[in-house]
């Protein structure tokens, strides 16, 4: 048994753990680095990076097939296995900034074993024993599946699998109507398969209602099947002939199954109970500054508890390294946290959404708002379908919601006004090249001065007032 002294534990070389590895041993701490199964976590092998490589594979697929603007289409049956070695050759191009290689080159020691807390300072792994002055767990999510009657003895994929299918499903099954769920409904559909979505309550029923209509109007126009309030209650069948049963009496066949109902923590095995670190189902118990009950032990990511984006754990990284290397104080938020559904159209959130707004701020609130439709971009381009509109208390922003082509791209304005407190005039003072999609954030901050202007009857006597002293 080795014992190994370091500044820095890290657990986990997902996007959090990979980012304080980086940060931490750059300026100049030791750091070591465990994990146990691929480097780069979730988000590289089985999560952002494959689904979006899919989502445009399918995007390619759908474009070459419609006909527009004169150009006859194209419709084909598009090459599942080639989409899925376009998924594949996109993580290998990745996948050298996350690997072993490459981190141990910065001077990162890292240990490929799984890793327990034996006391409050030390982790095992493997046949190291790592005595540390800090601990970050990132050791993520994976895939939830249900106690659902039936299904763990039929055949069934997860994010964790869908990406290794070659063979393109006849009819594939969705259970789960968020956004993973809606993302690999259309890659799927546009690559040629018969797509039917069960969602026990609504489908992207966490967004803006609005939004979510015009994103699932989009889909189901496409030949997308989205069943609500359709309550799993029983799975049966072999590979290439299953039925999902509904508790309200339906049942719908097909040849494919992808449970896509949400994600769980990663802490089993941590034995976190022996290091005094306090957790639940959700994750580690963190405090605003992500360390644990364990003072020498933080949590970032879903490990957290909280948002699980891949953006989140990278930001939380950046939360941890102050106290950690410089003994600075750091807060994590969550009000500038921007997330998005990569559907086409895109849906794209950031800080509250409209209906909590109003429960939050009450008549306080303006909502700011600019469509599509008026965007000349967007009509030249034939995607002139959607929305941005914008949150606004006291003449800040405190929220955005944005569905329509690059809403992904477009949010990070409002994203960066909600994270540094700019006003509206801020984006209103800014001046956007013509013609782009962009120009819909400017419009939308227009939007919110517009009847302080053109309707005040102050403001056209003032006006007059100054014409006849001109």
């Amino acid at each position: 048994m080795s014992r190994i002294k370091t500044d820095i534990c890290i657990i986990g070389a997902g996007s959090g753990g990979l980012s304080v590895a980086a940060g931490a041993v750059q300026m100049g701490a030791d750091v070591v680095l465990i994990e146990a199964h691929k480097m780069g976590g979730d988000c590289l092998n089985y999560g952002c990076v494959p689904s979006k490589a899919l989502l445009a594979a399918g995007h390619k697929a759908h474009a070459t097939a419609q006909g527009a603007f004169g150009t006859e289409g194209h419709p084909t049956v598009p090459d599942f296995a080639a989409a899925k070695d376009h998924v594949q050759a996109t993580i290998d191009h990745i996948a050298p900034v996350d690997s072993q290689e490459r981190f141990e080159g910065l001077g990162v020691r890292v240990i490929r074993d799984r890793a327990r807390f034996i006391s409050d300072t030390e982790v095992q792994a493997g046949d190291h024993v790592i005595t540390a002055r800090r601990f970050v767990i990132a050791t993520g999510s994976r895939p939830f599946v249900p106690p659902i009657p039936g299904l763990d003895a039929v055949p069934h994929h997860t994010n964790e699998t869908i990406f290794e299918l070659r063979e393109r499903p006849e009819h594939l099954i969705i259970i789960g109507g968020g956004p993973i769920g809606m993302e690999m409904a259309q890659a799927h559909r546009r690559l040629g398969c018969k797509v039917t979505v069960l969602e026990g309550q609504e489908a992207l029923g966490r967004d803006d209602p609005e939004a979510a209509a015009i994103v699932l109007g989009a889909l189901r126009a496409e030949g997308i099947e989205i069943v609500d309030g359709a309550q799993v209650s029983a799975v049966s069948g072999t590979e290439g002939a299953i039925r999902v049963e509904t508790d309200d009496g339906r049942s719908f066949d097909g040849s494919h199954l992808l449970v896509a109902v949400g994600r769980q923590v990663n802490v089993e095995g941590l034995d976190l109970d022996k290091a005094h670190v306090g957790f639940d189902r959700r994750g580690v118990t963190v405090d605003s500054g992500l360390r644990s009950t364990n003072r020498r032990v933080y949590a970032v990511g879903d490990a957290a508890g909280g948002l699980q984006f891949t953006h989140v754990a990278g930001y939380h990284a950046g939360v941890i390294i102050r106290p950690m290397l410089f003994g600075l104080p750091a807060k994590a938020r969550t009000d500038h946290i921007p997330w998005v559904t990569y559907t086409d159209p895109e849906l794209a959130q950031v800080g509250l959404t409209e209906a909590e707004a109003r429960k939050k701020h009450g008549d306080r609130l303006f909502v700011a708002r600019a469509d599509f439709a008026h965007n000349d971009r967007a009509i030249a381009t034939g995607q002139a379908q959607g929305f941005a509109k914008v949150m606004v208390v006291k003449g800040r922003p405190v929220g955005a919601t944005i569905v329509g082509p690059q809403a992904g791209e477009l949010i990070q304005i409002w994203a960066l006004a909600i994270a540094n407190r700019l006003k509206m005039s801020a984006i209103a003072g800014m001046v956007a090249p013509y013609p782009t999609l962009g120009e819909i954030n400017k419009r939308a901050a227009g939007a919110y001065f517009s009847p302080k202007l053109f309707d005040s009857p102050l403001v056209k006597r003032v006006v007059r007032a100054v014409q006849r002293w001109l």
